[in-house]
């Protein structure tokens, strides 16, 4: 039976096909596609606000006490482009489509899955949340600490992931092989290495997660809460140590409490702090903590001089990463890429909230058909409460 040329959108389609097999992290949290992104005559630029949900205080007695509604939100940016730049011949383009996507599509969507992917992975830097155990391998304890974590947080209890390194699985998957499971998911950890389900979450091994270095700031820095904390500023003023921190540092202070996300008590637990822009004395940091009110997330506990700061992990210490999260934790996003006129060939198709474009030109020059497969797309952390790191060793 003779070959049938393959046309552009069929080649996008498979491109897409391959692409959404390959996405391990960003195929398990919000994908948003939204076509206001390339709506004619009524683009809304490279930016899109998403909305968070509201908060309230609560009221003790009878008497009325009304309160604001003050509406946040968060801005998503789709302003990142790439791709992968090759050659179809005509003799390429009238092989079956199996063979086309087996030579010339899996090793360039190879290469677009995974730098869209490791670009969304280092969302986790954005996680102030995390379960820090260097110079021990990742046990079902260290999961079932994040798992409290992510309770205390109100985590709804499905579209749970649990995404780790290939290190961190392995471990899990040697502290686990001797627990009770179901016969399907006992035969997937001996026949695919495998955890599968493990703890309420859905467990992915990656192998791009990259380990993190932490920074350089001692032990020795300590913070005034009385007058280093201000509610509402996302600057916390530390003195005594040295080493300036790094982006992504998690960090506590003795007498800072986290509290519960409606009844607005102490948990009794330290509110963890992640270093947004690395420093010595001034550390900008997320979450930004607020002391009263509908968005209140700490409660500072005798505020004074000399409370001592820890930093997790250790000092210019490398760690493997993992993350347990929500879907709703991070979103990911693409948008539509013009469609050029006059070219060969041109197409572009959307398949699970990734939208790909496929553009085909004679270069008279070199007597050549390049082609190119771009994507644009935005990645955003919107609710971190919602997620917690692992990192181990």
């Amino acid at each position: 039976m003779a070959n049938t040329i393959l046309t552009p959108t069929a080649v996008t389609r498979e491109a897409l096909r391959v692409l959404h097999q390959k996405l391990n992290f960003i195929g398990t949290i919000n994908r948003q596609y939204d076509d206001s992104f390339a709506k004619d005559g009524a683009k809304i630029g490279d930016s899109l606000k998403i909305r968070l949900p509201n908060q309230y205080t609560y009221r003790r007695g009878a008497v009325i006490q009304t309160q604001d509604t003050a509406e946040s939100s968060t801005t998503l940016q789709v302003a990142s482009q790439g791709g992968v730049d090759m050659n179809f011949t005509s003799a390429e383009l009238t092989m079956s489509l199996d063979d086309f996507s087996t030579r010339i599509i899996e090793p360039a969507v190879a290469v677009i899955a995974a730098n869209m992917e490791y670009d969304a992975i280092l969302m986790y830097r954005d996680v102030y949340q995390a379960v820090w155990n260097s110079g021990s391998a990742l046990t079902r304890a260290h999961v079932g600490a994040g798992r409290a974590i992510l309770q205390d947080a109100l985590t709804p209890p499905t579209k749970r992931t649990m995404n780790l390194s290939t290190q961190m699985h392995q471990d899990l998957l040697d502290n686990s092989s001797g627990l009770f499971n179901n016969q399907t998911e006992i035969g997937r950890q001996y026949l695919e290495g495998s955890v599968g389900k493990f703890g309420g979450f859905d467990v992915m091994e990656n192998s791009l997660w990259p380990t993190n270095t932490r920074g350089a700031a001692n032990a020795s820095y300590v913070c005034n809460t009385s007058t280093g904390i201000t509610s509402g500023s996302a600057s916390i003023t530390l003195s005594g140590g040295s080493g300036s921190s790094a982006v992504g540092d998690v960090f506590t202070i003795d007498g800072v409490f986290k509290v519960h996300p409606e009844t607005k008590q102490s948990t009794g637990v330290l509110q963890q702090f992640v270093v947004v822009t690395a420093g010595t004395t001034t550390q900008v940091v997320s979450p930004t903590p607020v002391t009263s009110g509908a968005t209140q997330n700490v409660t500072i506990v005798s505020p004074g001089a000399s409370k001592t700061v820890i930093f997790l992990g250790t000092a210019s210490g490398t760690d493997n990463t993992g993350l347990l999260y929500h879907k709703d934790a991070f979103t990911f996003a693409t948008a539509d890429l013009i469609m050029p006129k006059g070219v060969d060939m041109a197409a572009r198709e959307v398949m699970d909230g990734i939208s790909m474009r496929l553009v085909r030109q004679y270069d008279i020059n070199n007597d050549a058909m390049p082609c190119r497969l771009d994507v644009l797309y935005g990645y955003k952390t919107i609710r971190p409460q919602l997620a917690c790191r692992l990192h181990n060793n």
